[in-house]
């Protein structure tokens, strides 16, 4: 059963999930769509005063010079009975890629805009690509519950869309699903210890009884292939 809340989205309690899933349609087009379920020691409130700080964080890190992030809007909304804070924010890429793609890519093709909706405990966020119009979009879905991630179809998906969903779990403490390429000690959530909670570092059996936050986000990307 989908809870729902005020915009008709499902319900409003929750912690970390992701999932996925692939389709190809006509005309070149393909549809993926992903299902990540993480589950992590902190509870929903925690989440979002953290969610917040990251955000303000990365902006602030990456604003300036022509690159980066460039916030054009940052201001409350309000939408069918849905309330929270929209933000229109763009990415500038060239830095963030390889030298021969900047020499291949034209001109604009290296910019995302990324349109927020954030009513936590669910957010939908939008990137489409100015250059490629029609032919690029990612919508990304993210609902965050109280619980291990074993809520099946918390977006409340039509049958025909769900069963072509793959759902990925994601275990932050698991060193094996992080390639030696990517991985920093420094970052790495498993051996982290908050001082102030107690919580840390997680074992392998860290979820048993853990003050859990379950966050559920889908990530659903249309892309268009030109022939």
């Amino acid at each position: 059963m989908c809870p729902s809340s005020p915009s008709g989205r499902p319900g409003f309690r929750f912690p970390a999930c992701v999932s996925g899933s692939a389709e190809a349609v006509g005309g070149g087009r393909m549809v993926l769509i992903k299902e990540f379920r993480v589950v992590l020691p902190i509870s929903v409130e925690e989440y979002q005063v953290g969610q917040l700080f990251s955000v303000a964080e990365a902006s602030k890190d990456n604003t300036g010079g022509g690159e980066g992030i460039e916030v054009l809007k940052n201001e409350p909304y309000e939408r069918d009975g849905e309330k929270g804070q929209y933000t229109h924010k763009i990415y500038y890429l060239q830095s963030k890629v390889p030298g021969f793609v900047k020499m291949l890519a034209p001109e604009g093709s290296l910019v995302v805009h990324e349109k927020a909706w954030n009513a936590y405990p669910y957010c939908r966020t939008s990137k489409p690509n100015e250059y490629m119009k029609d032919d690029f979009f990612i919508k990304i879905e993210t609902w965050h519950k109280p619980d291990l991630g074993d809520q099946e179809n918390v977006h409340c998906l039509d049958a025909e869309t769900w069963k072509d969903v793959e759902v990925v779990n994601i275990d932050i403490a698991d060193r094996s699903q992080v390639s030696e390429d990517d991985y920093k000690p420094n970052e790495d959530p498993a051996t982290f210890r908050s001082e102030k909670t107690g919580r840390g570092p997680l074992n392998q059996d860290w979820k048993v009884g853990a003050f859990r936050l379950h966050v559920c986000c889908l990530h659903s990307g249309d892309f268009h292939l030109s022939r």
